[in-house]
This record gives structure tokens, C-alpha cells and sequence, in this order.
């Protein structure tokens, strides 16, 4: 089933509190895009590649000129970035800090961590982008909601007429390093038809996925892991567990060299940049 257009997607917002109030469709360059309006600034999408190197027979050195390489494999989907237009050019800016954000209480947090969601999935679906789109949720929020998570995010998604099944939530670092915590928050989100995915703070933290219900995804800093020779055991462990290992923050080609010797298959980073999608 093809999914509602951008358009449509905002249209169906307006009935939803908070959404309605605060999304709608750009103007000028980004009249094609549904962006978030909040005390007098604008947030946009954009969508960073979480690569499988292990297709096409095998992935491509970047040792040569990273431009000239179209594909670097697969894509298993985007995280998706929030972005803001500062001096006539588009960065990545954090929500929940600055003018945007400031001052937030909890309830407020919540919403606005919601509208932000809404509106990467919006963007994504809407505009009949393929693969999983992995959304980041504040640690506040999983503090703030008592019980239930992903229900609230579940119905939405439902209404407007879209597929949780495509969205994969990933959890901070604070959250997968409290074992008990993760294995509630992985069941309750799942429950809802959402993918979960978990950050590692350490490649030690690992260890805490082991446990049913499991995440789908875990993530782990590309520098960190290689900095502490994690790599090879981090790639062992989850390959027993049969949970798919991203390798994220790849910084430069020589991280992305070493991390080829150790069978890596999932990569996403800086590195990527060129590749990046902006909506």
C-alpha cells in the first residue's frame, strides 16, 4: 500500500493537539517538506545512510576518492537528523537545546519529543523513502511516561494512515545501561509494532542485550570500539545473539578501513556525509 503523500501526512496532523499547532508545509526551498514552527524558528529533516557493507560482494576501499564512490552498499535505512537554517545554511541542531527547547518541563518535553518524530516520519514516509527510519527518543521522555511506551506514537502513526513496523526507536545510552529498564522499554515498544534499537555506552554493556525481550539493533561508537580493540568481540558476541551490530560516528576512511578487517556489516557516520539525504 503506498503511503499518504507529505502533504496529505500534515493535513491529517491538524487533528492531533500539539501537532497541529506547531507542524505545516515549508515555503520557498523547502515548500515540497513538512517542517516544525516554534517561538519564531523552523525545524527541517534530514536523513543520515546506515549502510550494509557486506553486499555486493563485499564493500569498496575508500582510500581513492571518497566522491567518486555512488554506493558504499545497501542502505538498511536513515537515522533521521533535525535541522536548522542558520545564516542561510542548513545544520544539525539539537531540539531540545536553545531557543526551541529552552526552559522545557516534562509534559512539554514530551510533546515536543513527539512533534519531532512526527515530523522525520512524515517527511520520510511521506515522501515514499524506502528502508527502516530510525528516530532517537529523549531520555527525558522515558523518565516522564509512566508506563506504556510507544502507544501514544503508535496511534498516531496508525491514524495518519502509516506503518510502525517501518520505524525503528533507538534508545540512549543512559536507558541500555540499565538492563531492566531496556528489557521493559524493548517489550512495551515492540508491543506497539515499532523496532528498537540500543546504544551502547561500552562495549561491555553488551552484555545487557543478552536477555529476551531483545533489541533489534544495537549501536556502537565506531571510535570508541576500535580505541579499546572491542571490535572483533563486540562482532562475535552479536553475531551469537543474532542481533544486528551498527557501527555509528565513523569519522574518517581510516576507521571505515580497519572496521572492514573484522566483518562489520552495519556502518553509518560523518564519513557518509556526502551521501546524506536531505528531504
Amino acid at each position: 500500500m503506498i503511503a499518504p503523500t507529505i502533504p496529505e501526512l500534515v493535513a491529517r496532523s491538524a487533528s492531533h493537539p500539539f501537532l497541529g499547532e506547531h507542524l505545516a508545509m515549508g515555503s520557498g526551498a523547502h515548500s515540497q517538506q513538512a517542517v516544525a514552527r516554534r517561538r519564531g524558528l523552523e525545524l527541517l529533516s534530514a536523513y543520515e545512510p546506515i549502510y550494509d557493507i557486506s553486499v555486493h560482494g563485499g564493500a569498496q576501499s575508500l582510500t581513492a576518492d571518497l566522491a567518486a564512490a555512488a554506493r558504499f552498499g545497501d542502505e538498511l535505512g536513515y537515522q533521521a537528523v533535525t535541522l536548522r537554517e542558520r545564516d542561510g545554511q542548513l545544520a544539525p541542531c539539537d531540539p531540545f537545546a536553545g531557543p526551541f527547547g529552552e526552559g522545557l518541563d516534562d509534559p512539554e518535553l514530551v510533546a515536543l519529543d513527539r512533534m519531532v518524530r512526527a515530523l522525520h516520519t512524515i517527511n520520510f514516509l511521506g515522501g515514499q523513502q524506502h528502508g527502516l527510519l530510525f528516530l532517537r527518543v529523549h531520555e527525558r521522555l522515558l523518565k516522564s511516561v509512566k508506563y506504556d511506551h510507544g502507544r501514544h506514537f503508535s496511534n498516531v502513526l496508525v491514524s495518519f494512515g502509516l506503518n510502525p513496523g517501518r520505524i525503528v526507536i533507538e534508545l540512549p545510552a543512559a536507558a541500555v545501561a540499565h538492563k531492566t529498564f531496556l528489557g521493559y522499554l524493548t517489550k512495551s515498544y515492540q508491543r506497539y509494532g515499532f523496532k528498537v534499537a540500543g546504544n551502547l555506552p561500552n562495549a561491555g554493556q553488551i552484555l545487557s542485550v543478552s536477555d529476551v525481550p531483545r533489541p533489534d539493533f544495537v549501536k556502537m561508537d565506531a571510535g570508541a570500539a576500535l580505541r579499546d580493540s572491542m571490535v572483533k568481540p563486540l562482532v562475535s558476541y552479536a553475531a551469537r545473539l543474532r542481533i544486528p551490530l551498527i557501527f555509528n560516528r565513523v569519522a574518517d576512511a581510516a576507521q571505515f578501513e580497519q572496521l572492514q578487517q573484522y566483518d562489520v556489516r552495519f556502518v553509518q557516520g560523518p564519513l557518509f556525509a556526502a551521501q546524506d539525504k536531505v528531504v
